[in-house]
């Protein structure tokens, strides 16, 4: 972590969220039980909700999320993400494409898996919504769950545009685990390892 909070200078997302009660706020609270009305996503597939929550906490390559399009076309993207409280949160700049799709229609799918053998991991169905005044707050946890050095020329680059940045929230409404580390054991020379 290039942040080690004994820099002279704070960075401007510091600044920014200097007045947030982070450890008080919904988005630090992962000892906090769930959401009251919060409706749990059905989970299918070979891993318990426990391991898919394991999954989805280690994983730290991006999520693919797949949006409608204009023109009805599915569109693909990558972002990164950080979990919490059963929902993957995102940031991206205002004048993303991705913002204006999910504004039009806030249905998606996501995937969360590696692209190396075994094969393993989840994906689903989600509804994604959309939180301006969160997009700093999100921006620094995805700065600090990639270890991203706040002084690199990627770390300057994506502070620079914080005050553009709005927080995605995806809530999963299905998700499903797949694990082909038994029936890959010895096929690629890859290990069989299991979430």
């Amino acid at each position: 972590m290039g942040d080690s909070g004994t820099s002279s200078v704070s960075s401007p997302i510091r600044q920014i969220s200097a007045g947030l009660p982070r450890r008080r706020h919904l988005l630090y609270a992962d000892a906090m039980p769930v959401l009251k009305n919060q409706k749990l996503p059905n989970i299918t597939g070979p891993w318990s909700a426990n391991q898919v929550h394991q999954h989805l906490q280690a994983s730290t390559i991006p999520l693919r999320l797949a949006v409608n399009g204009a023109q009805g076309v599915p569109v693909v993207l990558s972002l990164w993400f950080v979990p919490k409280k059963g929902h993957l949160w995102c940031a991206t700049v205002a004048e993303a494409r991705v913002i204006a799709l999910i504004k039009k229609d806030p249905n998606c799918g996501f995937e969360i898996s590696a692209d190396m053998p075994p094969y393993r991991g989840v994906r689903g169905q989600a509804r994604a919504s959309l939180h301006p005044s969160l997009g700093a707050e999100i921006l620094d946890l995805l700065l600090e769950r990639y270890k991203i050095d706040r002084n690199s020329r990627l770390g300057r680059f994506l502070l620079s545009r914080v005050q553009r940045e709005i927080a995605i929230q995806i809530e999963p409404t299905h998700i499903l685990s797949w694990d082909y580390s038994d029936r890959m054991k010895g096929a690629t020379g890859a290990p069989a390892e299991t979430c």
